[in-house]
């Protein structure tokens, strides 16, 4: 008899972005395995007798995700309750597609509660909508700044116009920057978010140019979000009301 997995995406870093159904999951389980940016103050909502194993993780570290795959299956064939509690929202370049896939593979039930991802919760906490009608940004994309294998990012992926956001791309900033400023106006607004959602949030803002420049002389560290796009500007306007 086996248990059953979940996915349950935490949200973007503040704990009370998770949703409740998300929270009634976590509290019922017997087992959470959990990623290095989940916000920690949800472990608190666990059962006293739960088990709490840690498997962050950094970019690139393949091994290891082979390891947390055969670790949610050997909890659930201990036929228990397993949460596997991921950052943002497991399937926005969460890799839950892989660990949903391998469980199943094995005959376990595994159900996705979806989270909050970064990718909008980040810039709307900056005051930084996604899309707008004012500025022609009728769409967004979002990428990864890291490909499988450590590769950068190619040129299809990146949009010619409209709103692009960037999650874990400080690490290949530099070779970010010179495709993307292939393609786009170098003089296009941008924003580097750190720490979104939380209490320690800071955002720089300047011009695609000047990208690498403000990361480094900020000293900007992961996790942190990037924003391209013209709707950049509402900064200015929308974040006295956060």
């Amino acid at each position: 008899m086996s248990g059953k997995v979940y996915l349950v995406g935490a949200g973007p870093g503040d704990p009370e972005l998770i949703t409740v159904k998300g929270l009634k999951i976590l509290q019922k389980a017997d087992v959470v395995v959990y990623d290095r940016l989940i916000p920690k103050e949800l472990l608190n909502f666990c059962k006293v007798e739960a088990e709490k194993i840690y498997v962050g993780k950094n970019i690139g570290d393949y091994v290891i995700q082979d390891e947390i795959n055969e670790l949610l299956v050997k909890k659930a064939m201990e036929n228990k309750i397993v949460v596997r509690l991921k950052g943002g929202d497991p399937y926005v370049l969460g890799r839950g597609e892989e660990e949903c896939l391998f469980v199943t593979s094995k005959g376990i039930e595994c159900e996705v509660i979806p989270g909050i991802t970064s990718a909008i919760a980040v810039p709307a906490y900056a005051g930084i909508p996604v899309t707008s009608r004012i500025y022609s940004a009728s769409g967004f994309t979002v990428i990864s700044g890291t490909k499988a294998e450590d590769k950068v990012i190619d040129e299809d992926y990146i949009p010619r116009k409209g709103t692009l956001v960037i999650l874990m791309g400080l690490r290949k900033i530099e070779n970010i920057v010179n495709i993307i400023i292939k393609l786009r106006n170098e003089r296009e607004p941008v924003a580097v978010i750190e720490n979104g959602t939380t209490e320690n949030q800071r955002v720089f803002t300047g011009e695609l140019k000047d990208l690498v420049g403000i990361i480094k002389n900020n000293n900007v560290t992961s996790p942190a979000v990037i924003v391209i796009g013209e709707v950049v500007k509402f900064r200015e306007y929308l974040w006295k009301f956060k």
